[in-house]
């Protein structure tokens, strides 16, 4: 059984970051999919790929994977840079805006 410990990215559908400040033990897919001959779906006979474990820290996620012997990988989260524009959305209703409004 392995397991990758990652630390999720935000929703590309939304600037929020709900549910990316935990750390998660996700396990890695031991068969690969495969596609049902009757219904056309995917699926696979992995029932552990289903199992996502949170938690509030990586080093509580690998204590925890070393305790019930779980082989695991840990994914480093890349920092994203700040996207702040100068101006930005409220600069649209500015009372010095320069310029006409054009809707």
């Amino acid at each position: 059984m392995r397991a990758r410990i990652y630390k999720p990215a935000k929703t590309a559908m939304s600037s929020g970051t709900a549910k990316t400040r935990d750390w998660v033990l996700e396990f890695v897919p031991e068969t690969p999919r495969e596609v049902d001959p009757l219904t056309g779906w995917t699926g696979s006979r992995d029932t552990q790929s289903q199992v996502k474990l949170r938690f509030e820290s990586q080093r509580e996620a690998e204590d925890y994977a070393r305790e019930e012997r779980i082989d695991y990988i840990v994914l480093r989260p890349q920092k994203r840079r700040a996207n702040v524009r100068p101006g930005g959305y409220g600069d649209n209703f500015a009372t010095n805006r320069r310029g006409a409004w054009t809707h």
